[in-house]
C-alpha cells in the first residue's frame, strides 16, 4: 500500500502501520530473496566442485584403498591365527567400501564447474521473492511453496532457465496467487509475514555459515586460491595417489609369503 503525502493525512492509524509494515516486509523480502540466492550459488558450486574432486581424486582413492584392503587380507592369509592381521583387513575392506561407495562409478564425462549466468540469478531471485514459503501463513500455500522451492534449487543447480521461468509463471497464474484486500486482515499478514522472514534470515545465515566452514568450502577455496597463480592443487593430489597406487600394486606383485601359511596337505 503506497501512501503520498495527502493521503497520509486521511489515512486511519491502521492504515498508516500497514503502510510501514509493508514497508520493511518488503525490505526484508528483498534482503531475503539476496540470501537465498547466496546460498542456492554456494551449494551448487560446493556441488560441482565435490562432484569434480570425486572424479578426479575420490575415485583414485578408493582405487588405492581397495588395493590396500587386497594387501591387508592377503597378509592376513599368510598369518594364519594372527587376530591382528585378521582384524587389520577387516577394517582395511571396511574401509574400502566406504570410499567406493562415498566416490560412486566413475563417469567418462568429465564434471564441469558450476558457473550462473546473470539471467539465471535473475530469475531465482525472482521466484525466491515470489515463491519463498515464508512469505505466506497459509498451510497449504506454504506447503506447495516449499515443493515449488525446491524444484526451483534443482532447476538452478542445473543451469535450467526455462524451467525456472515455467515454475515462476505457473505460480504467478495459479488460484493460491490471489489474496483479498482489507487493511486489518493485510496488516495481520504483514505482521506473520516479517515475523517468517526474520526467522528465515536467521535460518540461513546459520546454514551459509555452515556450509562456509566446512571442510569442503576450504579445500575448493585452498583450489581456487591457488589456480589464480596457476598452480594445479587437484593435479599435485592426483599425482600422490598415483603414486600410492603404484607401491601398492607393486606389494600386490610380490610373491606371497608362505612362513605363515597353511600348506595344502599332500
Amino acid at each position: 500500500m503506497n501512501l503520498n503525502a495527502a493521503d497520509s493525512r486521511l489515512a486511519t492509524p491502521e492504515e498508516q502501520e500497514l503502510a510501514r509494515k509493508l514497508d520493511e516486509q518488503a525490505a526484508l523480502e528483498a534482503d531475503l530473496a539476496d540470501r537465498e540466492l547466496r546460498s542456492a550459488n554456494l551449494r551448487a558450486e560446493l556441488g560441482a566442485f565435490e562432484r569434480q574432486y570425486l572424479h578426479f581424486v575420490g575415485s583414485r582413492y578408493a582405487e588405492l584403498d581397495e588395493l590396500k584392503a587386497r594387501v591387508a587380507e592377503r597378509a592376513a592369509s599368510e598369518q594364519v591365527g594372527n587376530e591382528r592381521a585378521a582384524q587389520a583387513a577387516r577394517d582395511a575392506r571396511a574401509r574400502a567400501d566406504e570410499t567406493k561407495s562415498v566416490a560412486g562409478e566413475k563417469s567418462d564425462q568429465e564434471p564441469r564447474k558450476f558457473e550462473a549466468s546473470p539471467e539465471l540469478k535473475r530469475l531465482y531471485r525472482d521466484v525466491a521473492r515470489r515463491i519463498h514459503p515464508d512469505l505466506t501463513s497459509d498451510r497449504d500455500d506454504r506447503s506447495r511453496r516449499q515443493q515449488l522451492m525446491a524444484d526451483a534449487n534443482s532447476a538452478y543447480e542445473q543451469g535450467d532457465e526455462s524451467r525456472l521461468e515455467k515454475i515462476l509463471t505457473a505460480y504467478e497464474h495459479s488460484p493460491e496467487a490471489f489474496r483479498g484486500e482489507g487493511p486489518g486482515a493485510e496488516l495481520i499478514r504483514a505482521i506473520r509475514r516479517v515475523s517468517q522472514v526474520r526467522g528465515r534470515l536467521a535460518e540461513i545465515e546459520a546454514e551459509l555459515q555452515g556450509l562456509l566452514r566446512s571442510d569442503l568450502y576450504q579445500l575448493k577455496t585452498r583450489v581456487d586460491e591457488a589456480e589464480k597463480t596457476g598452480h594445479n592443487v587437484l593435479q599435485d593430489m592426483i599425482a600422490k595417489v598415483d603414486e600410492q597406487i603404484d607401491l601398492a600394486q607393486k606389494r600386490l606383485k610380490e610373491p606371497a609369503r608362505d612362513g605363515g601359511a597353511v600348506q595344502p596337505s599332500r
